[in-house]
């Protein structure tokens, strides 16, 4: 099965013709503050291309004052400083400069968040377009509403095969529960999810630092649409307009981490996850990987140091009490193997081909300890063709959408993937475990609706325990040609495909 080239976010695109589009323990201190931009060292070499850094401190205030006087001496300037979770985002022109500060005292660890420049700006595929939903399906689809839908929500297979429907009649998610949106942007002009929109935590944190000029969270012109579209799966309005979230009555924030290049890097990541936490957000949806490795691993220098610090600011918004929910991969790869060939990484210069163990070499979000990571299934609640799985890996499944050819719904609806919200006010399918992962973030925010004062563990517990347990079924061969094209290991309560189940939102309804 043909994937994209590149798989920024967790949506894909479908063949037969179908143009789819170690958490560790830091005291919190007062607030992340932008550092005036240090003037770097006369001594210390400015040759080299003009990357960014994450570099990750032993403590706080005092290390990280010591911290940022080392980078200024090594050539650095600091962007920002998350004492809360002792990271420091820097740039610098030295080519030691990543040597450099791992060798400074109170330095955990520091490395590139990329290979190519800052400057100039790099340019990468985050994803085919969606296939845009038609006059004459809106129009079929509408006359197909029954009482009490929206008139795209006969086309929303998605919705009933994670009892949703029947979820609604007894609640929609409660105003006072916020859903944040780590992406591409959301345009919060949209008919469907403006009634629900929260500015007050929405914000561009694609510098590493959050700039909260009004509108920065939406996508600029020619920017993906892939965040307005998971937005609408978690929390577009049931008011009569275009088709309904998982959790209509919840509120929806964007955090724009991706650049007009198309990457998600550390930086943003950090500063989306940070921002969540001090900005009231229950649940973020986290649909992508962070860039430019497919696989970061622990024992280089540098890709360490990025997952140390997407570990720290995700463990730091559970502590607050963020539910951080994460797709699981289109890649087709079982992540519980011994050994997995990346051949797309670093995607912003030249890939590489090399073979790792994901244990070691993680996936990141999805892969940090705490993160609720997400498989995705068909119209017919089998593992979706692309998904990612593995046994002990996918903590939960969702629809996800797979082409009719593998999975077809029952009508109304008429296509196999998940009809949303895009940006202009428009609608569209796509397809990935990008979007399976908001059905997840939309019943975990249902859930803190139901019990408001509940941990971010005991609604992680919850969300797993109230999932339809779905066993592996029959040997795993989506296209009939007799080659099994993935095993699913475990038992029905818990296995490789589906994990603890399909999330069910009328369980999570339920007091």
């Amino acid at each position: 099965m043909a994937h994209l080239a590149s798989r920024r976010t967790r949506a894909l695109a479908l063949p037969v013709g179908l143009a789819l589009t170690a958490t560790l323990g830091f005291l919190p201190a007062a607030t992340a503050t932008a550092a005036p931009a240090d003037e770097p060292s006369a001594a210390a070499p400015a040759d080299g291309p003009k990357l960014s850094y994450v570099v990750n401190t032993k403590g706080g205030h005092g290390t990280v004052k010591q911290v940022k006087k080392a980078i200024a001496k090594a050539g650095g300037t600091v962007v920002i400083a998350y004492e809360q979770i002792g990271v420091i985002v820097a740039h610098s022109q030295n080519p030691d400069f990543g040597k450099t500060l791992r060798r400074v005292r109170g330095v955990d660890s520091a490395g590139a968040t990329r290979t190519n420049p800052i400057v100039p700006q790099a340019t990468k595929d985050v994803g085919a377009a969606a296939q845009p939903l038609t006059a004459a399906q809106a129009e079929a689809a509408a006359a197909d509403a029954t009482a009490g839908q929206d008139p795209l929500e006969p086309l929303q297979w998605d919705l009933p095969a994670i009892k949703a429907d029947k979820a609604h009649q007894k609640s929609l998610g409660s105003k006072r529960v916020t859903v944040a949106v780590i992406d591409t942007g959301v345009d919060d002009t949209h008919p469907d999810l403006a009634p629900n929109f929260d500015r007050a935590a929405s914000a561009n944190c694609v510098s590493g630092a959050p700039d909260t000029t009004d509108g920065s969270w939406r996508p600029a012109a020619g920017e993906s649409d892939h965040g307005t579209h998971v937005a609408g799966t978690i929390a577009a309005a049931k008011n009569g307009v275009g088709v309904t979230g998982v959790a209509p009555g919840v509120k929806v924030s964007g955090i724009k981490v991706s650049n007009p290049g198309g990457f998600f890097y550390t930086e943003a990541v950090v500063c989306g996850f940070v921002w969540a936490a001090e900005h009231g957000v229950d649940v973020t949806n986290n649909s992508y990987y962070t860039d430019p490795w497919l696989f970061n691993c622990k024992n280089d220098p540098d890709q360490g140091a990025l997952v140390e610090a997407v570990a720290r600011a995700s463990k730091y918004a559970e502590r607050r009490g963020t539910v951080n929910v994460a797709a699981a991969g289109n890649s087709q790869h079982d992540l519980a193997a011994d050994e997995i060939v990346d051949v797309t990484s670093p995607n912003d210069t030249e890939p590489v081909t090399r073979t790792i163990n994901p244990r070691e070499c993680l996936d990141i979000p999805t892969g940090v300890p705490g993160v609720v990571t997400v498989s995705a299934t068909g119209a017919k609640g089998l593992k979706s063709s692309y998904s990612n799985y593995g046994r002990g890996i996918i903590d939960v499944a969702a629809p996800g959408g797979d082409s009719t050819v593998y999975q077809t719904p029952a009508p109304p609806a008429t296509s196999g993937l998940i009809l949303s919200t895009l940006p202009g006010g428009k609608f569209g399918y796509k397809a990935g475990t990008s979007m399976a992962s908001p059905h997840v973030a939309g019943v975990t925010a249902l859930i803190k609706s139901t019990h408001p004062y509940a941990s971010a563990a005991q609604v992680k517990w919850l969300l797993t325990h109230q999932a339809d347990a779905t066993a592996c079924g029959a040997p795993y061969d989506y296209n009939g040609d007799g080659k099994i094209d993935a095993v699913c290991e475990g038992g029905k309560q818990n296995n490789g495909f589906y994990g603890a189940g399909i999330v069910d939102a009328l369980d999570a309804v339920r007091r």
